[in-house]
């Protein structure tokens, strides 16, 4: 019976790793054993942080309304409570914009719902 080596496919699969493994370090780059791990677990990380991204960002808009909101007499959850209750339909990734671009627009916000 012949040998058989796998060949195209086998070869096809292995340099599809390899590619997504340049610009890594060593081995990793090199031996698609190491490769491949090292692939899973950049893919692995690549999925957790797009979510993780996610809290990053909105983690970042509470810090600069909450600062904003303090230079304006008013706390982050008072000035978001009343945003609520006044019914003002802005998310705080706009309310951040507003607060370090156009620190007087977000101040007659606040006054507004105060």
């Amino acid at each position: 019976m012949p040998r058989a080596k796998r060949g195209f496919k086998a070869r096809r699969r292995r340099n599809r790793v390899l590619r997504h493994a340049q610009g890594f370090y060593s081995s990793r780059r090199r031996q698609f054993g190491d490769a491949i791990e090292q692939v899973h677990n950049a893919w692995a990380d690549a999925y957790a942080h797009r979510r993780r991204r996610k809290r990053d960002f909105r983690r970042l808009w509470i810090t600069r309304i909450s600062a904003a909101a303090k230079i304006n007499g008013v706390s982050y959850s008072k000035l978001v409570n009343a945003l609520k209750r006044a019914g003002v339909q802005l998310d705080r990734k706009i309310l951040a914009d507003l607060a370090v671009s156009d620190a007087g627009a977000f101040g007659q916000i606040v006054q507004g719902v105060k």
